[in-house]
This record gives C-alpha cells, structure tokens and sequence, in this order.
C-alpha cells in the first residue's frame, strides 16, 4: 500500500444493506457476469445469452443496474442501438462475484458427491 494510501473504513450494516439492494434480484448479478465476459454488449446480446429473462423483466433490471454498476449508451439510428458496459464501480465487482462464482461451483461439487453417495 502507497502511504498515502489510507486503508478503506470498516463497512457498516448500513452501507452492507446498500450494497446488496445493487445486487438483489434475480437477475441482475448474472447480467453483471455477462457484462464481465464481454466489454459491451448490446441488448439483443444480453437478452440472448440470459435465456429464461423476459424483455421487460431485462428492461427493469438494467435500469436498476444503470443508477450504480451499468452505463447505457444509445445511437441515434434506426433501428436504435442500445450498448451496455460495466461502469467502474461494476469493473470493481469483478472480485467480489468471481469469488462468488467459485463457491457456487464448490458447492455444486459437493451436492454432487453427496447425491451419489446418497
């Protein structure tokens, strides 16, 4: 660490609580992890690639996701072109829901064990 690097401040409960209302839902942690794997995505893309998510459903979590983690660039054309990249806040998360990810595949291997030997 630079010494004029201050470390962060504990997180409150509080803050904690923000932090999770970003997340929560359904969908909007497997639309960040879309966002991960290419640099922009197009809304036809994102909606390909989450296969169960309706269009409005898609619409009402990517606006969510646009207040803290997403940026939405439109093109003037028609058909309207409509991008979606991780802001750096989102780019920050990367961590967070990789670590994520691996405890899911953990946990995955270890059900599956103990459904075989069940």
């Amino acid at each position: 660490m630079n010494k004029t690097q201050q470390p962060p401040e504990p997180c409150s409960t509080a803050k904690l609580e923000e932090a999770i209302k970003v997340l929560e839902g359904r969908w909007k942690i497997l639309i960040i992890f879309h966002l991960f794997s290419a640099p922009v995505l197009r809304f036809s893309e994102l909606r390909r690639a989450i296969i169960d998510i309706s269009q409005k459903m898609l619409i009402q979590q990517l606006r969510d996701l646009e207040k803290d983690v997403v940026a939405r660039k439109v093109y003037p054309e028609v058909p309207p072109k409509v991008e979606y990249k991780l802001t750096k806040d989102g780019i920050a998360l990367r961590a967070a829901l990789k670590a994520l990810k691996s405890w899911a595949a953990s946990r995955d291997a270890r059900l599956s064990v103990k459904g075989a030997a069940g």
